[in-house]
């Protein structure tokens, strides 16, 4: 059979210009010679969604001086040195290993505000808890610069 020519569907009735090879209303066959389509459509199967995050190493940490028991907010470069209590005066020795260290902060790359951390969770994928954001924490590294 040569070509559709045009005309009415014979499944749905819609007018269809010539050379169609499927209605564009209901889909069916409009030149009875060729052959339904061999190729199967696979199922859609969404993909599963990837979870971006940022990494984010800690800029600093949180230390108790000895002597007035405040808390000391100290950038990661001064950590392995000694340095002087800014209430107090007195000597703060930070001369131990990072890892001794128990909590500390960094600054969210989304929303940039500053985040106090818990290092047990080093490795870990959180949420920044002022925009929700995704950040991978990485270990203090001293003598980094803030």
């Amino acid at each position: 059979m040569p070509a559709w020519p045009g005309g009415a569907c014979p499944e749905c009735g819609e007018d269809m210009p010539a050379r169609m090879v499927r209605c564009r209303n209901c889909r069916a066959m409009l030149n009875t010679d060729l052959d339904c389509d061999t190729v199967e459509i696979p199922a859609f199967v969404p993909l599963k969604e990837i979870k971006e995050h940022a990494e984010v190493a800690a800029r600093g940490i949180y230390h108790e001086c000895e002597s007035c028991h405040r808390e000391l907010r100290v950038n990661g470069r001064y950590v392995g040195t000694k340095i002087a209590c800014k209430l107090c005066g007195a000597k703060v020795d930070l001369r131990k290993p990072p890892s001794e260290f128990r909590v500390g902060y960094v600054h969210c790359p989304h929303c940039e505000k500053t985040l106090r951390i818990n290092f047990k969770y080093v490795g870990q994928v959180v949420a920044c808890r002022f925009c929700e954001q995704k950040i991978e924490l990485l270990p203090l590294m001293p003598g980094q610069n803030d």
